[in-house]
């Protein structure tokens, strides 16, 4: 008996041993791992790199609401409802109006334009962040193009004007007309884009859509101008306003740096020559300041970066798009209120920046470029694929919203702990 169980023993160590030779590795210790387990990922695997045509995902399936003209390219050709062939919104990109090329600041907040255009055919379809679908039961977001921040600047611009009220009324219509579509019933709209790019854009109603993806400025900042400030080593312009804190620290700035011989700081507006006088001015400056202003749809950074002027901004807070694809310090600097404000220090910062390491910053900005521009038809990685990519990045927090909102009696339960 002792022999017999001294024999099992001995089986069962033995087949331990075997066991354990088939799950640790025998080599390099720090290689010990589990044999069916993945291997480790390295560092630069973790990162979001630009897709390729072999791992990109397909393309968003995106449902876009057929809404009469006057809540979008009516705005731009003055038809509105009156063309009875006009009455829905376009489905062929031959039937895009172009956007006006003498529309001033208005291009500026013209997201909403180029999301619609990217929905209306024309372009690779392989370049595609998003594609249109007509069934709303195969869509996984829904687009609402109402050009929200156009109807702002186009009906009574100056807030006070009576005209604002027809603003007022296609927001009262839209969501009148959103209320009845079983799809928003089905999410209370939370798998629904409305670009709402100026800080006033649907001002009257805009608390009613805080479950939506609302494309806004305060984490939007998007190029959509190359309205670009000039000259040899740094560079601001802008209209200075002192409205807002942000808009005292521009005022302060300007004191500071006018005194300086190579620092252009200047006041410009969104003219044909303002415009002009500024793209020469970015394109040849080494750096170009992006202080804070009053409102958050300032595209002075972007206008830097497709001047490829490396950018210099100062502010204690600020988001910035796209960063979880783009590293901003890889081609931009980044100062303080604290730091910018205090005499000299900025700028002798800037003066002693070594050569290298701007000229990689310069050489980085030109690879990212065409991440900020708008077009149509749309190319691989611009701005409009690269928001619909931040739409997809945002549709696993919309879906479970709307999963909990069926279950629970309380919906906001985990908030309140």
């Amino acid at each position: 008996m002792a022999a017999a169980a001294k024999s099992i023993i001995s089986l069962a160590v033995f087949f331990l041993l075997i066991s354990f030779s088939l799950f640790i590795s025998t080599g390099d210790p720090t290689s010990r791992r589990f044999s069916f387990s993945l291997p480790l990922p390295s560092p630069s695997s973790l990162r979001c790199p630009a897709t390729s045509a072999a791992t990109r995902p397909p393309p968003l399936k995106v449902y876009m609401y057929d809404l009469p003209r006057r809540f979008n390219l009516g705005m731009l050709d003055h038809r509105g409802d009156s063309d009875p062939e006009a009455s829905q919104a376009a489905e062929g990109a031959a039937e895009l109006p172009p956007w006006p090329q003498n529309s001033g600041i208005k291009k500026q907040h013209s997201v909403e334009y180029w999301m619609m255009a990217s929905l209306m055919g024309g372009g690779k379809s392989e370049d595609a962040e998003a594609v249109r679908v007509f069934d709303g039961e195969e869509a996984e977001a829904f687009f609402v193009p109402f050009f929200s921040s156009l109807s702002f600047n186009t009906h009574g611009h100056n807030m006070t004007d009576p005209d604002t009220e027809i603003d007022r009324q296609l927001q009262i219509d839209l969501l009148d007309f959103l209320r009845t579509s079983k799809y928003w019933q089905r999410s209370a709209g939370r798998d629904h884009v409305i670009p709402m790019h100026h800080p006033n854009a649907f001002r009257f109603l805009r608390d009613q859509l805080h479950m939506c993806m609302l494309w806004i400025p305060f984490w939007m900042m998007i190029l959509l101008i190359h309205m670009i400030p000039a000259l040899h080593f740094s560079f601001f312009e802008g209209e200075q306003s002192g409205k807002m804190y942000e808009g005292k620290v521009r005022l302060k700035l300007a004191k500071i740096l006018k005194g300086y011989d190579d620092v252009h700081f200047e006041n410009s507006f969104a003219t044909g020559e303002g415009i002009r006088a500024s793209s020469e001015g970015m394109r040849s400056s080494k750096f170009c300041l992006h202080p804070a202003g009053d409102t958050p749809s300032s595209c002075r950074l972007f206008d830097a970066i497709v001047s490829h002027c490396v950018p210099v901004l100062v502010s204690d807070r600020i988001e910035l798009p796209f960063e979880d694809e783009i590293d901003y310090s890889q081609f931009s600097l980044f100062f303080s209120v604290k730091e910018a404000l205090r005499p000299d220090y900025m700028v002798n910062q800037l003066r002693q920046f070594p050569k290298e390491r701007w000229t990689r910053m310069w050489r980085r900005l030109k690879s990212i470029t065409h991440k900020y521009e708008f077009q149509h038809p749309t190319k691989r990685d611009d701005a409009v694929n690269m928001i619909w990519r931040q739409v997809r990045h945002k549709l696993p927090a919309a879906n479970l919203a709307v999963h909990r909102s069926r279950r629970l009696k309380i919906p906001d339960w985990w908030s309140r702990r």
